[in-house]
Order: structure tokens, then sequence, then C-alpha cells
């Protein structure tokens, strides 16, 4: 099983999903060996079944640790309206400071062509 910080929730879930094609594998594969026409291998069921429910655990607890995740969702946690606002506000600001000394270059220029 892949450690929860070393890929995304999209990852976990696409691995989930992976998992439980090899799930629906590994049904077939049973059920292949019980319609068998010398009698299913012993063996080969057990192992079949074993892989199923290690597959089946993980699956179980990826989605379980997933759902949880979701649940402790906070839309507004990370939100970084304030820091936008700031920024607009500065930049606001900036092409005030900028149209003013234009107008003081300008005025500059007048006077001195003036004088």
């Amino acid at each position: 099983m892949i450690p929860q910080g070393q890929s995304s929730s999209l990852e976990r879930l696409h691995n989930v999903e992976q998992r439980i094609v090899r799930v629906v594998e590994l049904s077939g594969a049973v059920m292949e060996e019980l319609g068998n026409s010398q009698g299913p291998r012993a063996e080969a069921v057990a192992a079949h079944c074993r892989e199923f429910m290690l597959y089946m655990k993980e699956i179980q607890t990826t989605l379980r640790e997933e759902i949880k995740s979701a649940c402790e969702y906070r839309p507004f946690e990370k939100c970084d309206y304030s820091a936008r606002i700031a920024n607009e506000i500065c930049c606001k600001k900036l092409e005030y400071v900028i149209e003013k000394m234009d107008a003081m270059q300008l005025n500059m220029e007048q006077s001195s062509n003036g004088v």
C-alpha cells in the first residue's frame, strides 16, 4: 500500500480502482477453477482467495481513509481571499503613484519648456 503523504487523493483512488479490477479478475479466476472439468485445484483457489482478501482489506482501508479525509475538509481553511485583496490594493496604489509621477514629470517638462 502507498503511504498517505506520498500521493494525492486522486492517485490513491486510482490505485483503489486498479485493485478493484484485480479483485474482479481474481473472482473470474476462481470461477474458472471451480468450472474446470478436472475439478478445481485447491491450492490455486486458496491462493486466489488469499490475494482477493488482501486486496479487499487494502481497498477498504484506503476508502475509509479517503472518506475520513473528505469529512475533515474545510473549504475556507486555506482561503487566500485576504491576500488577494491586499495584492489588488497594492496594485491600485502603485497605479495611482505611477499616474501621479507621470503627471509630475509632465508638469516639470512643461515648466522647463516655458522658462
